[in-house]
Order: C-alpha cells, then sequence, then structure tokens
C-alpha cells in the first residue's frame, strides 16, 4: 500500500517523562491534548488527508495512533500505519504498555519496521521515514531538545507544514506553520 504522500500526515510527541501529567493519562491535561489531537484529525481529514503515521513511541505517539484509529471507525477510507523504528521498541515497556502497543499496531493498515535491530541511530530514522513519506506533521510539543525537536526540525528543513499543539495549552487550536 503505497499512501499518496500529499495526503498524508505523520506525527511526533513527547515521551511521557516530558509531560507534565506523567504516565496519568486521567489528568485533565492529558485528556484535553487527546481531545485536540481528535479534533486536529478532523480537521486534517476535512482537508483531504486520509493516511496517517505514528511513530508508536510511548506517550504522546501511542494517543495519536488510538485518535486515527477512531478517526477511520468514522471515515473507512482513513488509513493509519505504524512505523516501529526495529521489533524490540517496546521490549523494555510495562506489561500494559507493551499490550496496547501491540493492540494498536495490530489495527493498524500498515506496520512498517523500519530496520531490524535497535541502534542508538533507529529513533531517528524512523522519524525520517515518517516525514518524508508525509505532507504535513502533527506535533506535541512543548519545547526542548530530544526527538521531537529533531522531527520538527527535518520536517522544516523538508519544507513540510507543522501544526503544532503545547501540551501546557492543548485547549489552543493548533499553531500552524508552512513553509
Amino acid at each position: 500500500m503505497a499512501a499518496d504522500e500529499n495526503r498524508t500526515c505523520c506525527f511526533t510527541g513527547h515521551r511521557p517523562d516530558k509531560l507534565p501529567w506523567g504516565l496519568d493519562e486521567q489528568d485533565p491535561r492529558c485528556l484535553a491534548v487527546k481531545a485536540s489531537l481528535s479534533r486536529e484529525l478532523d480537521g486534517l481529514y476535512r482537508r483531504g488527508f486520509r493516511h496517517f503515521i505514528s511513530g508508536m513511541a510511548m506517550g504522546c505517539d501511542l494517543y495519536f495512533a488510538e485518535a486515527a484509529l477512531e478517526l477511520r471507525g468514522r471515515f473507512p477510507d482513513v488509513t493509519v500505519e505504524g512505523a516501529v523504528p526495529c521489533p524490540t521498541q517496546a521490549q523494555k515497556w510495562p506489561e500494559a504498555l507493551r499490550r496496547r502497543w501491540r493492540t494498536i499496531l495490530d489495527a493498524c493498515d500498515l506496520e512498517t519496521v523500519v530496520q531490524r535491530s535497535y541502534d542508538r541511530y533507529c529513533m531517528l530514522r524512523r522519524d525520517r521515514y515518517m516525514v518524508d513519506r508525509s505532507a504535513a506533521v502533527l506535533a506535541v510539543f512543548g519545547g526542548g531538545p530530544g526527538g521531537t525537536q529533531y522531527t520538527l526540525n527535518y520536517a522544516m528543513d523538508r519544507n513540510r507544514e507543522i501544526l503544532l499543539l503545547d501540551p501546557a495549552r492543548p485547549e489552543r487550536a493548533a499553531v500552524r506553520f508552512t513553509m
């Protein structure tokens, strides 16, 4: 299945250690981020986006994947891809999160494993894979160095549209940057 890059959006976002609520997904701020992701996905769908790629990392990537799968439940022309950096991505996660990760991947239309084994660059390769196949990048980003910042910089270098959600102010619409 080759998705149309012009109708594809990928996602990047913080892991729990960079989110003010950590792993507490019942925190009102987390619930607000999840609602914002759903709202932004609805808007992307209205604009013609039909394929959504998640990097399947713990935290916001999983929220995005679940929201994209929910969108697909309402609009069957939506496809969802889980882009896994390597087969052992979730190996050291808590058991409940590993089960959730597997359940999400099993529900995706496409599972892409970017490389066969872990090395210190596999996450960055996964991020480039996603951006290279997308016209837009939706991000939950509150600042600071790390993989999300790397992915956003790469997306800017590749002239991708960026929709930025601030985890500290999730009720606000995403800020849109176009190159």
